[in-house]
């Protein structure tokens, strides 16, 4: 497995050694001692899978208490995830990385605690999945507006069209009113 540091360093990318023939293929997508030689430790309690159509934007959310680190990855189809740091006392505070993931390239994306998460469909339909290091809480949920200006995503919006939100994205605090880590 190869595990790089993006523009946010603690926000990892992993791209798993894929083993394939005329069957298919097979690779690792959680092995916690190859896991901690590149730089992530976590215990996971919580395995989350959801569909989206594209156009579909879920995020940014994040857990103000009880944080929860997050391993994503694609199933079936594509997405571009975000991750924003939120942890004040951070040199990264503030800012945002975006990486396509899809069941093609078969990377995924480590997303410690700290941090506010979203992806946006691509592809016609998208299977999404994650692992949790904390429960989800929905009293401790927050969300941070997806088109902030002061953190200027570039989202990849299929034919520039406005994402399809649900009601708590649309009502999503903008970043410079969210509650921040220390």
């Amino acid at each position: 497995m190869k595990f790089s540091p993006t523009k946010l360093p603690d926000v990892i990318l992993v791209e798993p050694d894929v083993f394939g023939d005329n069957r298919g293929f097979f690779m690792e997508t959680w092995h916690a001692e190859k896991f901690a030689k590149g730089g992530i430790v976590a215990d996971f309690v919580q395995d989350n899978h959801s569909r989206s159509g594209q156009g579909i934007l879920r995020g940014l959310h994040y857990q103000i208490n009880n944080p929860q680190g997050k391993l994503v990855r694609v199933l079936n189809g594509e997405v571009f995830d975000v991750a924003v740091d939120l942890r004040k006392n951070s040199p990264t505070f503030g800012k945002w990385i975006g990486i396509h993931l899809s069941a093609e390239n078969k990377k995924m994306l480590w997303v410690p605690p700290g941090f506010a998460h979203g992806f946006y469909v691509i592809s016609p339909q998208a299977d999404f999945f994650y692992k949790c290091t904390e429960f989800y809480t929905p009293e401790n949920e927050r969300a941070i507006l997806w088109n902030d200006p002061d953190l200027a995503i570039d989202w990849p919006l299929v034919e520039g069209k406005k994402p399809v939100l649900a009601p708590k994205d649309e009502a999503a605090l903008p970043f410079n009113e969210a509650e921040y880590f220390d």
